[in-house]
């Protein structure tokens, strides 16, 4: 095939990946509307509720009612019978995840006929860089999904694949075509591809973190007299989403240092003839190792955990986003030469 035929290939294949994600989406989202619906004997019954464990900093979290399955250390959202939700919505969640697995695939083969197309690595401009960042949060979340059982994921991940993908479709394609002479370099394969798939783990860490908070108030609000609705009762302890959390970061934290902090330098003296020089991206990347950095360093000193480690772990995504897409579209610097 030519080049032409390759990008044209890219051109229908990730938009298709688009919509399929979209799908996946919406499965998710009926997935979590029907685990609204309870059985009236699972309202009536009145299990006794079991106390979780408090984290570190001081917070005490109870787990789901006894009756609904869950247990201190996280069962599996996606037990129907063991956390109150129907069939329906179990058949929801695996009719997601096939569509997440189906899009995955399509997104891949996008990606790398764009490289077949450009003759290149697909990762010379903005474009470029947000289907492989947003193919690498689909690889993560499918790499652990089984793992560590985060179905329950499902409907915040493929809202920010389908997101990035539209974005990246409609405002930010670039035509395939040849490398800047700055970006002729092996250290680009190993600068961005370990900072795609980093990224691709802070993401799904911010989504864990964000879901912590809203479960951990729901404990807290059981352990008060409340309730939890049905579609929370879905979800692991609070307690569990904290561990999860920490381990996708930990992964991510190394992978982000040699890809940003190492190859990063060494491909900047090779392009530019200097190995910092406190380019905004540079800085802002700089920042994001300094908020993870703290992450790590107060859950292993000072015994962080629960809702402070979450927040920071939020802010640590949120200036992540900042970093990949407010610098490169609002601010000019030696990184901007690549374009949109």
């Amino acid at each position: 095939m030519s080049p032409e035929a390759f990008a044209h290939v890219s051109n229908l294949v990730i938009p298709t990946a688009t919509v399929i994600y979209a799908l996946a989406m919406m499965s998710h989202a009926l997935e979590w509307a029907m685990g609204r619906a309870v059985t009236a004997t699972a309202a009536a019954e009145q299990p006794a509720e079991v106390l979780v464990a408090s984290s570190a900093a001081g917070t005490q979290d109870v787990a789901v009612p006894a009756a609904a399955g869950a247990t201190a250390a996280g069962s599996s959202a996606g037990s129907s019978a063991g956390e109150g939700g129907s069939a329906r919505a179990e058949a929801a969640s695996r009719i997601g995840l096939m569509l997440t697995w189906l899009a995955f695939v399509l997104h891949l083969v996008g990606v790398v006929t764009r490289g077949l197309a450009a003759e290149r690595v697909p990762w010379g401009n903005m474009y470029e860089f947000s289907i492989t960042a947003s193919l690498a949060v689909a690889a993560v979340y499918l790499l652990f999904v089984h793992r560590y059982k985060l179905q329950w994921l499902g409907l915040g991940v493929t809202l920010v694949v389908a997101a990035v993908l539209g974005l990246a479709t409609l405002a930010l394609y670039t035509p395939a075509g040849p490398l800047v002479p700055a970006l002729h370099s092996y250290w680009l394969v190993i600068h961005v591809s370990a900072a795609a798939i980093s990224g691709g783990a802070f993401t799904i860490g911010g989504l864990v973190s964000i879901l912590y908070l809203v479960k951990a108030r729901a404990e807290r609000r059981v352990l008060a007299g409340g309730t939890m609705s049905p579609s929370l009762k879905r979800l692991p302890s609070a307690e569990a989403m904290d561990g999860t959390a920490y381990k996708v970061l930990a992964f991510a934290f190394p992978l982000w240092t040699f890809g940003v902090l190492v190859a990063g330098p060494i491909w900047a003296e090779y392009a530019w003839g200097r190995y910092w020089g406190w380019d905004p991206k540079e800085v802002w990347s700089l920042v994001t190792w300094v908020v993870y950095a703290a992450y790590l360093h107060a859950r292993a000193t000072a015994g962080w955990r629960g809702r402070r480690a979450a927040t920071i772990a939020i802010v640590g995504w949120f200036v992540f986003i900042f970093n990949f897409v407010g610098v490169n579209l609002l601010v000019s610097g030696l990184h901007s030469y690549a374009g949109v």
